[in-house]
């Protein structure tokens, strides 16, 4: 699903106005801020189903943070819920995976 790909993106280079625009309306919050000790290291699409008003992308996002001796890594797991409305694609919610 491109719109995951984009946002994905929009976090690694710090783009908030992306993440916003591709939120959904009823659900995103009133500032997108970015956490910007984190430095995104890659995405994994581990599955994806798109129909034609819903679509859900289960992700695992990289990343690291910190420097020296406090440098850590991780990796976030995700389900999206994304909704098409107006010819787009929009981020509804997630779910985190353990």
């Amino acid at each position: 699903m491109t719109v995951m790909r984009s946002r994905y993106t929009a976090y690694a280079v710090g783009d908030s106005d992306h993440l916003f625009r591709t939120w959904h309306p009823a659900t995103r919050p009133t500032d997108v801020s970015l956490d910007g000790s984190l430095e995104w290291l890659g995405l994994e699409i581990l599955t994806s189903s798109e129909g034609d008003v819903e679509g859900v992308v289960e992700f695992a996002a990289h990343w690291r943070s910190g420097e020296g001796r406090s440098r850590q890594a991780g990796v976030m797991r995700e389900r999206s819920t994304f909704v098409h409305r107006a010819g787009r694609w929009f981020y509804r919610d997630g779910v985190e995976l353990t």
